[in-house]
């Protein structure tokens, strides 16, 4: 088995400093060393009379180092204080012993079980280029608008893309609620500056599912400072790391990787950096680089990361936004005018794209059914238009049949889901990729011309719905 950089050890412990607080500022602590020892960039200290107080050096001017404080309240702190270095960076638990548990940034779980042999420290280099193995398989999701039309690569990178309250977070969970039970991997959750009761959730549906055995979740809550927010990601990814390391399949979901940027945004303004354009951080590309790159499959095993991204104010050229989406393999774009429509999931069919819609990828059928499609539904969005204005009968007959299979199909890729049965009183449904390729074709061969359009919308397949 190749070992990658990153691979987790126990830590060993490095030179112990010690100095005295000089001054507080917000989550910022500037300490005098007092010690011969000098500190470590990325070393844990601790506050004396206050051990609950972490500071993580960040960097060092002749006999001053500047700490930024991880801890929820710096109330406890003033000038005079005694801090002394650890001697180690930030780790967490990482291995087996983590499975079925709720862990914080600094791998305290939320069973107050805090007794784990192994740690790692959770900044890691990637993998180098030479070990990266680039994805060959389709992950079914029983989710027909993906599979059929932005399937997503095992080993690779999704995005989950849109606006505020566009349903990202519902979607992410009927992927794992769809995919967990069929694969032989490890699930690692990293919950990035969202609400605890969807982290509760999806532990509470993990357990239901008898599946929380083989997850692990790290959770960084939408009220806990920007540093802890911003590192709940690389803690994630090095529990990732250590399962493929080990030759272990993993499913990486993030909810939600805009908070990762906005939370080192944050931490950025703390240190007084100077900001770029719209007053994100210099560093954006390279903060978003270091997580995207440890996230890679290798000749090992594979790590296929599902993350979620929020638009602000549905502005796709953000540049938060587009830093992200450079990373990923699969994008799937939630539409606001879908949904309002009552399409759901409001995937956007021609925004979405995938680097798997490749015939030697889906197969000779599903390529041909697909490629038919999408070429009427550019023919459809303008046809639309003109029905908007004169009338769908006033077009011609050649159109008014284009216009009608492809909003049937457009209908069909709706679907009921499991993650949201109590909501919509619909129960879930899983549809084969196969199956969805043959329903799509049957509408496209004008088999249901005579079936009315809302017929087809939240459904199975047409057969489970005895509409062939």
């Amino acid at each position: 088995m190749t070992k990658v950089a990153g691979m987790a050890e126990e830590v060993d412990n490095m030179s112990h400093f010690k100095g005295i607080i000089k001054s507080v500022t917000g989550q910022t602590v500037v300490v005098v060393i007092t010690s011969s020892t000098l500190p470590q960039s990325g070393e844990i200290a601790h506050v004396s009379k206050s051990p609950e107080i972490k500071l993580e050096v960040l960097a060092r001017i002749d006999t001053e180092v500047t700490c930024l404080i991880l801890s929820e309240s710096n109330t406890l702190l003033v000038r005079g204080q005694k801090v002394e270095g650890t001697g180690k960076p930030l780790s967490v638990p990482v291995g087996k012993q983590v499975l079925g548990k709720m862990l914080n940034l600094f791998g305290e779980s939320s069973e107050g079980e805090d007794n784990f042999d192994l740690l790692a420290p959770i900044y890691a280099p990637a993998p180098s280029f030479s070990l990266a193995v680039n994805p060959t398989e389709i992950l079914e999701t029983g989710i027909k608008v993906i599979d059929f039309a932005m399937p997503i690569p095992r080993g690779g990178k999704v995005g989950v893309v849109g606006g505020a309250g566009m349903g990202k977070t519902v979607l992410l969970t009927e992927i794992i609620l769809n995919i967990i039970n069929r694969q032989e991997a490890y699930t690692v959750f990293a919950g990035i500056g969202e609400r605890i009761r969807e982290a509760q959730e999806l532990y509470q549906r993990l357990k239901a599912l008898k599946v929380l055995d083989k997850s692990s979740l790290v959770i960084g809550q939408m009220h806990e400072n920007a540093a802890n927010r911003f590192r709940i990601a690389q803690a994630a990814a090095t529990i990732a790391e250590h399962f493929r390391d080990k030759g272990n399949d993993v499913l990486f979901f993030a909810d939600n990787m805009f908070r990762f940027v906005q939370a080192g945004s944050e931490v950025s303004q703390i240190l007084g950096e100077i900001p770029s354009e719209q007053f994100y951080q210099a560093s954006l590309q390279n903060q978003v680089a270091e997580i995207e790159d440890r996230l890679v499959s290798t000749e090992d095993a594979a790590i296929t990361s599902i993350q979620t991204v929020y638009v602000p104010a549905d502005d796709f050229s953000d540049p938060a936004v587009s830093a992200i989406m450079t990373f990923l393999d699969t994008v799937i774009i939630l539409s606001r005018g879908n949904a309002q429509l009552d399409l759901h999931p409001p995937v956007d069919l021609l925004q979405s794209s995938s680097s798997f819609l490749k015939r030697q990828i889906l197969g000779e059928r599903h390529f041909e059914v697909y490629t038919r499609f999408n070429g009427l539904l550019s023919s459809y969005v303008r046809l639309s238009h003109i029905a908007a204005i004169v009338g769908e009968e006033e077009l011609g007959a050649a159109d008014r049949l284009t216009f009608k299979r492809t909003r049937k199909v457009i209908n069909y890729l709706t679907q009921p889901f499991f993650a949201t049965e109590s909501q919509t009183g619909r129960k879930g449904t899983h549809v084969k990729r196969e199956d969805a390729v043959t329903d799509i074709e049957a509408i496209l061969a004008g088999k249901l011309d005579n079936v009315p359009d809302e017929k087809l919308k939240y459904i199975g397949t047409l057969k489970e719905a005895k509409l062939i």
